[in-house]
């Protein structure tokens, strides 16, 4: 299984990514890890990334998710994006987690020690383009606790614990 756990900032991608890769025996990456320093310099100081700072973090993505199987968190904001995964990983399944701005918004505000500030969530709202139906996607509503996020997309029957 290849899963890439996605959605704007602040909607749980790092927690709920590993506590469904715990859930299923799988590796974790998040995939803040795999920026490059240019694009966290970029975005810790307030200016939203283009596409093309972010080709190189997507290919790394993808090259990590095609890699074995694992969960990888990445917010694979546009179609484009997750396309650019799936080149390198076909297979990979996108899980959604989908919130309220005003629930997102609160969470990042109060996130201690992360590079992304508040100031960027209307810019990752802007960029969003949700999964089409042609992209089998799972969707998951994040106005829930982690375990019952993850027991809500554990039950959509799309993923089975090793």
């Amino acid at each position: 299984m290849k899963i890439v756990v996605m959605g704007v900032s602040g909607c749980g991608k790092s927690l709920i990514g590993s506590m469904l890769a715990d859930r299923l025996g799988l590796p974790f990456v998040d995939g803040d890890a795999l920026h490059p320093r240019t694009n966290i310099d970029k975005m810790a100081g307030g200016t939203p990334l283009t596409d093309s700072d972010r080709a190189p973090w997507l290919d790394a993505v993808g090259a990590a998710l095609s890699d074995g199987d694992k969960v990888i968190a990445c917010s694979s904001l546009k179609r484009a994006y997750r396309d650019r995964i799936r080149a390198a990983a076909a297979n990979a399944v996108f899980v959604h987690l989908s919130g309220d701005r005003s629930v997102l918004l609160d969470r990042v505000t109060h996130r201690p020690g992360h590079f992304m500030p508040a100031t960027l969530l209307d810019s990752q709202f802007a960029a969003l383009e949700p999964p089409g139906p042609d992209e089998d996607a799972v969707t998951v509503d994040i106005d829930a606790s982690p375990q019952a996020i993850v027991d809500a997309i554990m039950a959509t029957g799309r993923f089975d614990a090793t």
